[in-house]
Protein backbone atom coordinates (compact mmCIF):
# COMPACT_ATOMS: atom_id res chain seq x y z
CA UNK A 1 0.00 0.00 0.00
CA UNK A 2 1.37 3.77 -1.04
CA UNK A 3 1.42 5.65 1.77
CA UNK A 4 3.01 8.93 1.02
CA UNK A 5 2.53 11.73 -1.44
CA UNK A 6 4.63 14.92 -2.01
CA UNK A 7 3.75 17.89 -3.64
CA UNK A 8 6.23 20.39 -5.64
CA UNK A 9 6.12 23.71 -5.41
CA UNK A 10 8.46 26.02 -7.38
CA UNK A 11 8.47 30.09 -8.01
CA UNK A 12 11.01 32.44 -9.23
CA UNK A 13 13.37 32.06 -6.43
CA UNK A 14 12.68 29.10 -4.47
CA UNK A 15 11.02 25.84 -4.64
CA UNK A 16 9.39 23.80 -2.05
CA UNK A 17 8.48 20.06 -1.46
CA UNK A 18 6.30 18.39 0.99
CA UNK A 19 5.93 14.57 2.27
CA UNK A 20 2.44 13.97 3.19
CA UNK A 21 0.83 10.95 4.49
CA UNK A 22 -2.17 9.01 4.18
CA UNK A 23 -3.93 11.09 6.61
CA UNK A 24 -3.04 14.42 4.37
CA UNK A 25 -0.40 15.05 7.14
CA UNK A 26 2.60 17.37 6.25
CA UNK A 27 5.74 14.78 7.70
CA UNK A 28 8.68 16.72 5.74
CA UNK A 29 9.47 20.17 3.91
CA UNK A 30 12.79 20.28 1.86
CA UNK A 31 13.25 23.53 0.67
CA UNK A 32 15.73 24.85 -2.32
CA UNK A 33 16.99 28.65 -2.93
CA UNK A 34 16.81 27.64 -6.80
CA UNK A 35 13.36 28.47 -8.89
CA UNK A 36 12.80 29.76 -12.60
CA UNK A 37 15.29 32.72 -12.17
CA UNK A 38 18.04 30.48 -12.28
CA UNK A 39 16.99 29.12 -15.78
CA UNK A 40 16.42 32.34 -16.91
CA UNK A 41 20.18 33.50 -15.53
CA UNK A 42 21.83 30.62 -16.68
CA UNK A 43 19.72 29.83 -20.07
CA UNK A 44 19.38 26.39 -18.73
CA UNK A 45 17.06 24.37 -16.19
CA UNK A 46 20.06 22.36 -15.02
CA UNK A 47 20.24 23.92 -10.91
CA UNK A 48 16.51 23.31 -11.17
CA UNK A 49 16.39 19.92 -11.87
CA UNK A 50 19.10 19.01 -9.56
CA UNK A 51 17.20 21.45 -7.00
CA UNK A 52 14.25 19.44 -7.52
CA UNK A 53 15.93 15.78 -6.85
CA UNK A 54 17.86 16.60 -4.28
CA UNK A 55 14.34 17.97 -2.20
CA UNK A 56 12.63 14.91 -3.37
CA UNK A 57 15.85 12.52 -1.58
CA UNK A 58 15.30 14.34 1.67
CA UNK A 59 12.27 13.82 1.95
CA UNK A 60 12.94 10.33 1.80
CA UNK A 61 15.40 10.36 3.80
CA UNK A 62 13.21 11.63 6.48
CA UNK A 63 11.42 8.90 6.99
CA UNK A 64 13.68 6.66 5.71
CA UNK A 65 11.65 5.45 2.82
CA UNK A 66 12.15 4.91 -1.06
CA UNK A 67 10.30 5.98 -3.79
CA UNK A 68 8.26 2.56 -4.32
CA UNK A 69 6.18 4.07 -0.90
CA UNK A 70 5.08 7.43 -2.89
CA UNK A 71 2.16 6.67 -4.57
CA UNK A 72 1.96 10.07 -6.29
CA UNK A 73 4.21 13.42 -7.23
CA UNK A 74 2.54 16.66 -7.88
CA UNK A 75 3.85 19.70 -8.98
CA UNK A 76 2.56 23.07 -9.48
CA UNK A 77 4.01 26.60 -9.87
CA UNK A 78 6.60 28.40 -12.47
CA UNK A 79 7.64 24.73 -12.75
CA UNK A 80 4.93 24.36 -15.62
CA UNK A 81 6.43 27.29 -17.51
CA UNK A 82 8.94 27.45 -20.54
CA UNK A 83 11.58 28.50 -17.55
CA UNK A 84 10.87 25.55 -15.66
CA UNK A 85 10.98 21.52 -16.29
CA UNK A 86 7.90 20.96 -18.22
CA UNK A 87 5.96 23.68 -20.45
CA UNK A 88 2.76 23.23 -19.59
CA UNK A 89 -0.40 25.61 -21.71
CA UNK A 90 -2.19 27.67 -19.54
CA UNK A 91 -5.81 26.53 -19.90
CA UNK A 92 -7.82 29.74 -20.81
CA UNK A 93 -10.42 31.11 -18.04
CA UNK A 94 -13.10 30.34 -16.97
CA UNK A 95 -11.86 27.17 -15.07
CA UNK A 96 -12.29 25.44 -11.93
CA UNK A 97 -11.30 22.96 -10.00
CA UNK A 98 -12.45 20.11 -11.93
CA UNK A 99 -11.22 21.65 -15.29
CA UNK A 100 -7.25 21.95 -13.16
CA UNK A 101 -8.21 18.14 -12.35
CA UNK A 102 -8.91 16.86 -15.91
CA UNK A 103 -6.06 19.07 -17.33
CA UNK A 104 -3.00 17.40 -14.96
CA UNK A 105 -0.30 16.00 -17.21
CA UNK A 106 2.11 13.18 -16.12
CA UNK A 107 5.39 13.81 -17.31
CA UNK A 108 8.81 11.11 -16.89
CA UNK A 109 11.91 12.79 -16.17
CA UNK A 110 14.17 9.80 -14.81
CA UNK A 111 17.16 12.21 -14.53
CA UNK A 112 15.06 13.97 -11.47
CA UNK A 113 12.34 11.15 -10.11
CA UNK A 114 11.70 7.60 -11.75
CA UNK A 115 7.85 8.33 -10.62
CA UNK A 116 6.23 10.48 -13.53
CA UNK A 117 5.48 13.79 -11.81
CA UNK A 118 2.09 15.44 -12.68
CA UNK A 119 2.08 19.16 -13.78
CA UNK A 120 -1.23 21.38 -13.17
CA UNK A 121 -1.23 24.18 -15.80
CA UNK A 122 -1.69 27.51 -14.90
CA UNK A 123 -4.70 29.33 -15.83
CA UNK A 124 -4.84 32.96 -18.66
CA UNK A 125 -7.69 35.36 -19.04
CA UNK A 126 -8.02 34.85 -22.83
CA UNK A 127 -7.19 32.95 -25.92
CA UNK A 128 -7.14 36.01 -27.78
CA UNK A 129 -4.50 37.32 -29.90
CA UNK A 130 -3.07 40.28 -27.83
CA UNK A 131 -2.48 43.86 -29.15
CA UNK A 132 -2.75 47.26 -28.01
CA UNK A 133 -6.36 46.93 -28.17
CA UNK A 134 -6.77 44.34 -25.56
CA UNK A 135 -3.69 43.42 -23.78
CA UNK A 136 -4.69 45.49 -20.39
CA UNK A 137 -7.45 42.94 -20.30
CA UNK A 138 -4.54 39.87 -20.42
CA UNK A 139 -3.47 38.12 -17.16
CA UNK A 140 -1.73 34.98 -16.69
CA UNK A 141 -1.13 32.79 -13.60
CA UNK A 142 1.04 29.64 -12.45
CA UNK A 143 0.60 28.84 -8.91
CA UNK A 144 -1.65 30.91 -7.93
CA UNK A 145 -4.18 29.05 -9.67
CA UNK A 146 -3.33 26.19 -6.82
CA UNK A 147 -4.04 28.34 -4.22
CA UNK A 148 -7.35 29.85 -4.94
CA UNK A 149 -8.57 26.46 -5.17
CA UNK A 150 -7.85 25.62 -1.67
CA UNK A 151 -9.60 29.10 -1.09
CA UNK A 152 -12.60 28.07 -2.85
CA UNK A 153 -12.96 24.75 -1.69
CA UNK A 154 -12.70 26.27 1.80
CA UNK A 155 -14.86 29.20 1.58
CA UNK A 156 -17.31 29.48 -1.51
CA UNK A 157 -20.52 29.95 -0.97
CA UNK A 158 -22.19 30.18 -4.62
CA UNK A 159 -21.41 34.37 -4.32
CA UNK A 160 -18.91 36.31 -6.52
CA UNK A 161 -15.40 36.26 -4.88
CA UNK A 162 -12.16 38.06 -5.35
CA UNK A 163 -8.90 36.33 -4.17
CA UNK A 164 -6.10 38.55 -2.85
CA UNK A 165 -2.50 36.42 -2.80
CA UNK A 166 -0.27 39.23 -1.78
CA UNK A 167 3.83 38.67 -2.81
CA UNK A 168 6.28 40.22 -4.66
CA UNK A 169 3.59 40.05 -7.34
CA UNK A 170 0.61 40.44 -5.65
CA UNK A 171 -2.40 38.20 -7.83
CA UNK A 172 -6.27 39.28 -7.60
CA UNK A 173 -8.06 36.36 -9.16
CA UNK A 174 -11.69 37.24 -9.72
CA UNK A 175 -14.59 34.08 -8.85
CA UNK A 176 -18.09 33.53 -10.30
CA UNK A 177 -21.23 32.19 -8.39
CA UNK A 178 -20.34 28.93 -9.87
CA UNK A 179 -16.43 28.85 -8.09
CA UNK A 180 -14.76 29.13 -11.40
CA UNK A 181 -11.85 31.39 -11.85
CA UNK A 182 -12.80 33.91 -14.49
CA UNK A 183 -9.59 35.89 -14.49
CA UNK A 184 -6.60 37.49 -12.55
CA UNK A 185 -4.44 40.88 -12.31
CA UNK A 186 -1.32 40.74 -11.32
CA UNK A 187 0.49 44.15 -9.80
CA UNK A 188 4.16 44.36 -8.51
CA UNK A 189 2.99 46.07 -5.08
CA UNK A 190 5.69 44.23 -3.17
CA UNK A 191 8.99 45.21 -5.80
CA UNK A 192 7.46 48.29 -5.69
CA UNK A 193 7.83 48.71 -1.73
CA UNK A 194 10.76 46.93 -1.87
CA UNK A 195 12.27 49.44 -4.53
CA UNK A 196 11.11 52.98 -2.58
CA UNK A 197 12.30 51.74 0.36
CA UNK A 198 15.95 50.53 -0.76
CA UNK A 199 16.26 52.20 -3.93
CA UNK A 200 15.12 55.53 -3.51
CA UNK A 201 15.52 59.23 -1.76
CA UNK A 202 12.33 57.67 0.34
CA UNK A 203 15.34 55.24 1.63
CA UNK A 204 16.41 57.64 4.65
CA UNK A 205 12.51 58.48 5.96
CA UNK A 206 11.42 54.85 6.00
CA UNK A 207 14.83 53.60 7.44
CA UNK A 208 15.35 51.13 4.90
CA UNK A 209 12.96 49.11 7.21
CA UNK A 210 9.54 47.22 5.95
CA UNK A 211 6.63 47.34 8.24
CA UNK A 212 6.51 44.09 10.97
CA UNK A 213 3.67 42.87 12.77
CA UNK A 214 4.85 44.68 15.88
CA UNK A 215 4.99 47.74 14.03
CA UNK A 216 2.12 48.15 12.31
CA UNK A 217 0.09 51.31 12.24
CA UNK A 218 -3.56 51.47 10.70
CA UNK A 219 -3.52 55.17 10.76
CA UNK A 220 -0.58 55.77 8.77
CA UNK A 221 -1.26 52.96 6.41
CA UNK A 222 -4.93 54.88 5.44
CA UNK A 223 -3.09 58.05 5.46
CA UNK A 224 -1.31 56.99 2.83
CA UNK A 225 -4.01 55.40 1.61
CA UNK A 226 -6.07 58.32 1.35
CA UNK A 227 -3.52 60.54 0.02
CA UNK A 228 -2.23 58.05 -2.85
CA UNK A 229 -5.97 58.24 -3.83
CA UNK A 230 -5.64 62.34 -3.87
CA UNK A 231 -2.50 63.03 -5.07
CA UNK A 232 -1.60 60.06 -6.84
CA UNK A 233 1.77 57.49 -6.03
CA UNK A 234 4.63 59.36 -6.78
CA UNK A 235 3.59 62.57 -5.10
CA UNK A 236 2.77 60.23 -2.00
CA UNK A 237 5.94 58.48 -2.20
CA UNK A 238 7.71 62.21 -1.75
CA UNK A 239 5.31 63.23 0.97
CA UNK A 240 6.61 60.40 3.12
CA UNK A 241 10.11 62.33 3.44
CA UNK A 242 8.11 65.90 4.31
CA UNK A 243 6.34 64.05 7.09
CA UNK A 244 10.04 62.37 8.05
CA UNK A 245 11.83 66.07 7.79
CA UNK A 246 9.16 68.43 9.16
CA UNK A 247 7.04 66.80 11.05
CA UNK A 248 9.02 64.47 12.83
CA UNK A 249 7.31 61.39 12.38
CA UNK A 250 9.19 57.95 12.65
CA UNK A 251 10.84 55.67 10.14
CA UNK A 252 7.86 52.99 11.14
CA UNK A 253 5.33 55.38 10.40
CA UNK A 254 6.45 56.41 6.88
CA UNK A 255 6.88 52.64 5.97
CA UNK A 256 3.12 52.36 6.92
CA UNK A 257 2.46 55.20 4.71
CA UNK A 258 4.10 53.90 1.87
CA UNK A 259 2.22 50.77 2.05
CA UNK A 260 -0.70 52.48 2.19
CA UNK A 261 0.07 54.47 -0.61
CA UNK A 262 1.34 51.26 -2.64
CA UNK A 263 -1.95 49.31 -1.81
CA UNK A 264 -4.25 52.17 -2.96
CA UNK A 265 -2.89 51.88 -6.60
CA UNK A 266 -3.63 48.52 -6.28
CA UNK A 267 -7.22 48.78 -4.99
CA UNK A 268 -7.89 51.31 -7.47
CA UNK A 269 -6.51 48.83 -10.59
CA UNK A 270 -9.13 46.31 -9.29
CA UNK A 271 -11.97 48.84 -9.99
CA UNK A 272 -10.57 50.34 -13.09
CA UNK A 273 -9.39 47.32 -14.88
CA UNK A 274 -10.74 44.91 -17.68
CA UNK A 275 -8.72 41.75 -16.37
CA UNK A 276 -11.50 41.08 -13.14
CA UNK A 277 -14.53 41.80 -12.56
CA UNK A 278 -15.38 42.71 -8.87
CA UNK A 279 -18.49 44.84 -8.09
CA UNK A 280 -20.36 45.47 -4.69
CA UNK A 281 -21.45 42.11 -4.67
CA UNK A 282 -18.44 40.82 -4.27
CA UNK A 283 -16.95 39.22 -0.83
CA UNK A 284 -13.17 40.08 -0.76
CA UNK A 285 -10.52 37.02 0.26
CA UNK A 286 -7.19 37.93 1.57
CA UNK A 287 -5.03 35.03 2.74
CA UNK A 288 -1.44 36.05 3.11
CA UNK A 289 1.29 36.66 5.92
CA UNK A 290 0.85 39.69 8.75
CA UNK A 291 1.38 42.59 8.37
CA UNK A 292 0.68 42.90 4.92
CA UNK A 293 -2.56 40.81 5.57
CA UNK A 294 -4.05 42.60 8.16
CA UNK A 295 -3.09 45.81 5.61
CA UNK A 296 -5.33 44.62 2.89
CA UNK A 297 -7.92 43.73 5.16
CA UNK A 298 -8.06 47.18 6.83
CA UNK A 299 -7.76 49.16 3.51
CA UNK A 300 -10.34 46.97 1.90
CA UNK A 301 -12.40 47.44 4.80
CA UNK A 302 -11.92 51.05 4.96
CA UNK A 303 -12.36 51.18 0.91
CA UNK A 304 -16.09 49.80 1.53
CA UNK A 305 -16.65 49.15 -2.25
CA UNK A 306 -17.24 45.33 -1.94
CA UNK A 307 -19.91 43.43 -0.29
CA UNK A 308 -17.69 42.02 2.68
CA UNK A 309 -13.97 41.08 3.70
CA UNK A 310 -12.42 38.25 5.23
CA UNK A 311 -9.36 36.34 5.64
CA UNK A 312 -8.24 32.89 4.70
CA UNK A 313 -5.93 30.75 6.60
CA UNK A 314 -5.81 26.95 5.69
CA UNK A 315 -5.59 24.52 8.62
CA UNK A 316 -2.79 24.10 10.67
CA UNK A 317 -1.49 27.08 8.35
CA UNK A 318 -0.46 24.75 5.68
CA UNK A 319 1.53 26.80 2.34
CA UNK A 320 -2.41 27.62 0.42
CA UNK A 321 -0.38 26.02 -2.66
CA UNK A 322 0.27 22.43 -1.43
CA UNK A 323 -3.31 22.71 0.12
CA UNK A 324 -4.56 23.16 -3.71
CA UNK A 325 -2.29 21.12 -5.43
CA UNK A 326 -3.38 17.77 -2.81
CA UNK A 327 -6.58 18.47 -3.56
CA UNK A 328 -6.79 18.45 -7.26
CA UNK A 329 -4.45 15.43 -6.87
CA UNK A 330 -7.17 13.55 -4.91
CA UNK A 331 -9.78 14.18 -7.67
CA UNK A 332 -8.07 13.18 -10.58
CA UNK A 333 -9.50 9.68 -11.28
CA UNK A 334 -5.91 8.95 -13.25
CA UNK A 335 -3.97 9.22 -10.26
CA UNK A 336 -6.37 7.04 -7.73
CA UNK A 337 -5.98 4.57 -10.36
CA UNK A 338 -2.37 4.59 -10.43
CA UNK A 339 -2.30 4.55 -6.54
Amino acid sequence: MKKYNITIDTGTTNTRTILWNEEKTMLAVSNSPVGVRNTAIDGNNHQLKAAVKRCLLELLETENIGFDDIGWVIASGMITSNVGLVEIPHLVAPAGIKDLVEAIEPVLLEEICPLPIWFIPGVKNSGDKIDVSNFEAMDIMRGEEVESCAIIDGLHDNNKMLLVLPGSHTKFVAVDENGNMTGCLTSIAGELISSITNNTIIADAVGRKFVQEDTYNQDMLLLGYETAKKVGLGRTCFSARILNLFAARSNEDMANFILGAVLQDDVAAIKASDAVKADGNTTVVVSGKNPLQQALLDIFEHDNSFAKVVSFTPEGNMPLSAVGAYLIAEQNKSIREVV
